[in-house]
């Protein structure tokens, strides 16, 4: 079960990421989560949501500043002329609600006027994957327990891996070094592996955090910072161009999180064609994603066509500076 706590403040940005409070519109209070998505210099877009385990719908999305302890926020709409209420001698007057407050620690009271009235409290929170930190148990294979890289080479056969070693237990990409993947091959197995998403409020879309888990070094689990998004395929905790999680658990940047996988691998027939596809079943930061899914095909990127043969795991050098941490296997 997923741990909450009161948020710690990080030094890089004491904002983003997860909050919780209430927002009452019209005599109407109803409890919210909300993500608090960076986007530079004091601005984010948050997204109100009922509840952190649903996908949506989003109950307000505004944009806004945090700054000098002032909350001040806008409903982050198009341009429609159909918003039009007033015209001056300096442009238009749009129909929106302005959500103005004082932030105080790490929480923000303040009240909402224009084209909705109302009050709102929101206090800082963070969702904990209660997995970080999982030894692995007897039979397991340690690919990175944080002192070298000898269980891995690099996707070009011949060489070593190139990924940078962290004085603190840590792997990080070196960007344009190329894809790793582990030197022992497996077939059914069950992965866990532990990751954090550098800060990057500039970047956008696969820009953001970009890596990937290769299961088998054929279906890319995608590694992102998707945090408070739609959660679609090509977003964290999905599988590229197949298939969407079942709920968007990404955390924010520079908080490490978890993924924990079920694999059994595709079978194949006398004849060597396959006649099973492979089903797998992924716990990301302590809740299910995707339950016993079955895997019609290799994702994009996969080393080979090869479904049903043991393989390594691959993770990606998509030139983002992604994180690793305890990862190990045991096979089925």
């Amino acid at each position: 079960m997923l741990t909450f706590r009161t948020a710690a403040q990080n030094a890089v940005d004491p904002f983003m990421g997860d909050w919780q409070g209430s927002v009452s519109i019209g005599g109407q209070k109803q409890p919210v989560s909300v993500y608090m998505i960076p986007l530079d210099q004091g601005r984010y877009e948050a997204r109100f949501v009922g509840d952190f385990r649903q996908r949506g719908p989003y109950l307000f999305r505004l944009r806004g500043v945090i700054r000098d302890d002032q909350f001040r926020f806008m409903d982050d709409i198009p341009f429609d002329v159909g918003r039009i209420t007033d015209t001056t001698d300096k442009g238009v007057v749009l129909e929106a609600s302005l959500w103005s407050g004082k932030v105080t620690d790490d929480s923000v009271q303040g009240s909402v006027a224009g084209r909705q009235a109302g009050q709102f409290e929101l206090r800082k929170t963070q969702r904990v994957s209660p997995d970080l930190g999982k030894r692995p148990p007897e039979g397991a294979v340690v690919l990175f327990d944080g002192s070298n890289l000898d269980q891995w080479q690099s996707r070009n056969p011949g060489q070593p891996a190139k990924w940078k070693l962290l004085p603190d237990g840590v792997m990080e990409v070196a960007a344009k070094s190329g894809d790793i993947v582990s030197k022992e091959k497996f077939g059914d197995h069950q992965l866990h592996l532990e990751f954090c998403l550098p800060y990057m409020p500039r970047a956008s879309g696969q820009g953001r955090a970009n890596s990937g888990v290769y299961v088998q070094s054929r279906y890319e689990l995608q590694v992102l910072d998707s945090h408070g998004l739609e959660g679609f395929d090509n977003e964290c905790g999905g599988f590229y161009q197949v298939r969407r999680p079942l709920v968007n658990m990404c955390a924010p940047p520079l908080q490490w999180q978890s993924y924990d996988i079920t694999f059994h691998s595709a079978k194949r027939g006398d004849d060597g064609k396959k006649s099973a596809n492979a089903r797998i079943t992924v716990v990301h930061n302590g809740v299910v994603i995707h339950d016993n899914f079955e895997l019609p095909h290799t994702t994009p990127g996969a080393v080979d066509e090869k479904e049903g043969e043991p393989a390594g795991l691959l993770l990606q050098d998509h030139g983002n500076p992604v994180q690793y941490r305890n990862i190990w296997v045991k096979p089925l």
